[in-house]
């Protein structure tokens, strides 16, 4: 099955309802890199009037996310994933539209691969960053992603 923007979409309407509802939507996914956006909403503010850093770092988590279960899919293996490790870094206020772009997709497949030729777990890291519409970075979210192949 081919993940598509709308399946994603779908999916975190049914079973990340968090997500769906605090308005991060999926915009575009390649083998290489995948776009989210989320608009500052009264859901998803904080008292600052800005959006909440937690609600970034699910837009920023889904991006990537997105990508290593695409790999997983084209792998045809029984994989699991997990984060192990994350860091973010929030460097101006986040209020209007904020797209957030990984475009880490290639470092998956070589940890698949190892993690299938190995029959051991594997980490990499994998960045996201969030723009504002005017294209200033807002935060930059890094995460270590484990993947493993199941027995």
């Amino acid at each position: 099955m081919k993940l598509t923007p709308r399946k994603i979409n779908l999916f975190n309407l049914v079973k990340l309802p968090a997500v769906f509802f605090t308005g991060i939507r999926v915009k575009e996914i390649s083998s290489t890199h995948c776009k989210v956006a989320v608009r500052h909403r009264w859901i998803n503010q904080n008292p600052f009037k800005s959006m909440f850093w937690a609600v970034q770092g699910m837009a920023a988590e889904l991006t990537t996310g997105a990508l290593v279960l695409m790999k997983i899919e084209e792998s045809g293996r029984k994989i699991s994933m997990l984060v192990a490790n994350n860091k973010a870094s929030f460097t101006k206020k986040a209020t209007g539209k904020i797209t957030f772009v990984c475009e880490d997709g290639d470092k998956i497949e070589a940890a698949i691969q190892r993690a299938i030729e190995t029959n051991e777990g594997q980490t990499f890291w994998m960045t996201s960053i969030g723009t504002n519409s005017a294209g200033v970075v807002v935060s930059t979210f890094d995460f270590e992603w484990s993947v493993k192949v199941k027995n």
